[in-house]
């Protein structure tokens, strides 16, 4: 038996507003024209995936302007130290672990990070210490530390693949040099996939939300309260039975999320006693 819980986040518009789009916005692109005219058209008419589409396109960007404006590793990593969270999501990570530590002490809590975001945005956050990895988008980046090409890119399918590799304790900073280690048998899983809490809010997390909630973990959805637009995506996930729960991405004390949340681990936490007890009489 595993005494341990995995809580497995997405990032833009989960934990915080897009960051893909809030530093475009900080180099003075036009997001909306961005994503509208220069994305979607790649998918929409040339058959791209909607993923490697965009980051075609914002190398296409770098590439395409002055000296100035070429994007480097280096104002990726600084626009990450700047990144805002939705209320209360740098200190739910405290709260779920006491809740955990509360109901039984021998469990673990431990969380990841899989996105289709830009890994070097997502490391350098206030709040990446505190996942156990993080999987995103990442570049391969010339001498002068400019994006070059797409090295990494994490888009539908591909999040299932670090579920896999959570379940199976494939992780860390070595686990990028062996990527097929995530098809080997394992004589222990890490996780269990019934011991999983995923939280997403975008059609990337579609697939996480699905074989989560095959296997008997909890799915939850979040979604933006001030963009109605995004609404009926929320409702689809409810109306599809993708996830058990839908509330708007606030994480403070009094919030529904925030309680969602310490409900899911602190049963979870329950049956891991239950189980252990049953199994030592």
């Amino acid at each position: 038996m595993v005494n341990r819980i995995a809580v497995i986040f997405d990032f833009d518009e989960t934990l915080a507003p897009d960051s893909t789009s809030s530093f475009l916005a900080s180099m003075g692109v036009d997001v909306e024209d961005f994503w509208s005219n220069k994305v979607t058209p790649m998918y929409s008419k040339k058959g791209w995936d909607p993923i490697p589409a965009y980051l075609y396109k914002i190398i296409e960007l770098s590439k395409s302007g002055g000296e100035k404006n070429r994007i480097t590793k280096k104002k990726l990593a600084g626009f990450g130290k700047k990144i805002s969270f939705f209320n209360g999501a740098h200190t739910i990570f405290k709260k779920l672990r006491a809740v955990v530590a509360d109901v039984n002490p021998k469990v673990e809590v431990d969380f990841f990070l899989i996105s289709s975001g830009i890994r070097e945005i997502l490391i350098n956050t206030k709040i990446a210490k505190q996942f156990k990895d993080i999987w995103a988008c990442d570049f391969e980046y010339n001498k002068k530390g400019e994006i070059d090409f797409p090295k990494s890119i994490v888009s539908f399918t591909d999040k299932t693949r670090f579920l896999f590799q959570i379940s199976k304790g494939i992780f860390g900073p070595d686990s990028r040099f062996c990527p097929f280690d995530v098809n080997k048998k394992v004589d222990e899983l890490y996780v269990p996939f019934n011991q999983m809490i995923v939280i997403g809010d975008g059609y990337t997390d579609i697939p996480l939300f699905s074989l989560i909630a095959k296997q008997n973990g909890m799915a939850i959805a979040v979604y933006d309260p001030i963009d109605k637009r995004k609404w009926g995506k929320a409702w689809e996930f409810v109306n599809d039975n993708r996830v058990q729960g839908v509330v708007q991405a606030d994480y403070g004390k009094k919030s529904d999320l925030n309680h969602l949340l310490v409900m899911a681990v602190e049963n979870k936490a329950k049956e891991l006693k239950l189980a252990e007890s049953a199994y030592h009489r």
